[in-house]
């Protein structure tokens, strides 16, 4: 073993094995991903109808402002590669990064942390299996464009990324969901003000680029959000149940 593994060793709160049952849990989520991905390939006219219906509902309430939106972002270079970027990094790459980081520093908090995301985005599975919804950049006639397609060298047909992601799973944003887990979760833990401020600011940032490339619908990100809150609660009051039943009992 060399010296720097043995660091590395010793750092690790429970050691290499249990950091690889963490990883475990993930590659278990990614392999139900694909399951899902499956089941709403073969309904894609109810996944066009669903995301129809989201459409008609937001031009229904008086905001349908993502056209108008992707506009804004299309006219600004920057924009355009920052929301990209973060459309492909956030959801996978920094959950990982946010997750490895918790675990090593405030391990305390990993657990609540880990099962508040894989709690939400099962139940965001479910909801794709029996709900699959065609994003907006799938809708050119009212004014949706797909900037990846457009712009990026990168995007929803590219190799494996075409054969991994799903692509009729708008409802709800786990991209929004899991950046407002994180941001919650890493605001929670930071100390530096610098860093709780970006963090409060990461879930906005997301919204604003998942809306801004044509991946998702607002509703889409009021949705996650909803769907991460009800987890959040349905895990905090199992917890405190569980805690009364042992206090009960001693």
């Amino acid at each position: 073993m060399t010296s720097y593994t043995a660091t590395v060793s010793r750092r690790l709160p429970r050691g290499w094995a249990h950091l690889a049952l963490q990883l475990a849990f993930w590659m278990g989520f990614y392999v139900a991903y694909q399951i899902v991905r499956g089941l709403a390939d073969r309904d894609i006219a109810t996944a066009f109808w669903n995301g129809f219906h989201v459409i008609r509902l937001e031009q229904w309430m008086g905001a349908l402002f993502e056209p108008a939106l992707q506009r804004l972002v299309d006219s600004s270079e920057l924009l355009i590669k920052a929301t990209s970027y973060t459309y492909w990094l956030s959801q996978f790459a920094v959950v990982a990064l946010a997750l490895l980081w918790v675990y090593v520093r405030h391990h305390d908090r990993f657990f609540g942390f880990r099962n508040w995301l894989i709690a939400a985005n099962l139940v965001g599975l479910a909801v794709y299996a029996l709900v699959p919804t065609a994003p907006p950049r799938m809708f050119p006639e009212w004014g949706f464009v797909d900037t990846l397609a457009r712009y990026s060298s990168i995007n929803h047909e590219s190799g494996l990324i075409a054969y991994a992601s799903n692509p009729y799973a708008a409802m709800p944003s786990l991209h929004s969901m899991d950046a407002f887990i994180v941001g919650v979760v890493m605001f929670g833990v930071c100390r530096s003000r610098l860093a709780r401020t970006l963090w409060l600011v990461w879930p906005a940032w997301v919204w604003f680029s998942v809306i801004g490339t044509g991946n998702h619908y607002w509703l889409d990100v009021v949705a996650g959000v909803l769907l991460a809150v009800a987890a959040g609660v349905g895990l905090f009051r199992r917890e405190l149940f569980s805690r009364w039943r042992t206090a009960s009992r001693a």
